[in-house]
């Protein structure tokens, strides 16, 4: 492809040959943005077209662009690096074997700001956008709730086995005591056996001795 930036002749009409291809149809530009469009054509059936050339000018006239590429089947190219709210003008011609064609017709186009969107499929795209978001936030409200619950399983799970351990060890704690209990409370009392046997002394039976 090659780029030519310096002014050049405009495009018109050339000698005629009857080997050339004839003129590229229906010219149409597309995808306008601020700086960048997209221009197509159509080439009439039953001749052979090796590239394409496109004079690509403001139409203030600044600056002139000459884009030409060969060896290729193509029917649109990108304009890049226009200038933004700018008018432009383009014509394209067919580039056979044996030279170009004809330019094309004019064709018009403005540029659009940097602040304006595209009309086409704006209003689609945003409620894509939004469907998009509809369908993340429904997924995470459902993952919350799956957790939620999976949360509330566990702690009921918990407090069940804590109950359930709070009764068996009470159970164990009042079998040991039933265990522990003294047996003097099931057994009759002793009886002392044997004692000190005390003897009478008949005080009148003492009789005092001299010296």
């Amino acid at each position: 492809m090659f780029f030519c930036l310096f002014p050049v002749p405009c495009l018109g009409p050339s000698l005629a040959h009857p080997d050339r291809p004839p003129s590229p149809v229906n010219v149409t530009v597309t995808q306008l943005k601020a700086n960048s469009a997209t221009v197509s054509w159509d080439v009439p059936e039953g001749d052979v077209v090796i590239g394409y050339a496109i004079l690509q000018q403001r139409q203030d006239g600044q600056m002139q662009r000459f884009i030409r590429e060969v060896n290729t089947t193509n029917r649109a190219c990108v304009l890049w690096d226009l200038a933004e709210d700018a008018d432009y003008i383009i014509q394209v011609q067919s580039i056979g074997l044996y030279g170009e064609s004809q330019a094309s017709k004019r064709v018009h186009f403005r540029t659009l700001k940097e602040t304006d969107r595209l009309p086409s499929n704006s209003s689609n795209q945003g409620d894509i956008t939004m469907e998009g978001l509809d369908k993340d936030r429904q997924l995470q409200t459902g993952e919350i709730i799956i957790i939620v619950a999976v949360l509330l399983m566990w702690a009921a799970v918990i407090a069940l086995f804590c109950r359930q351990y709070d009764i068996i060890k009470d159970n164990d704690s009042n079998n040991n005591k039933e265990k522990t209990k003294p047996s003097s409370e099931h057994s009759t009392p002793e009886r002392p056996s044997g004692g000190l046997l005390r003897s009478k002394v008949n005080p009148s039976s003492w009789i005092p001795t001299t010296a």
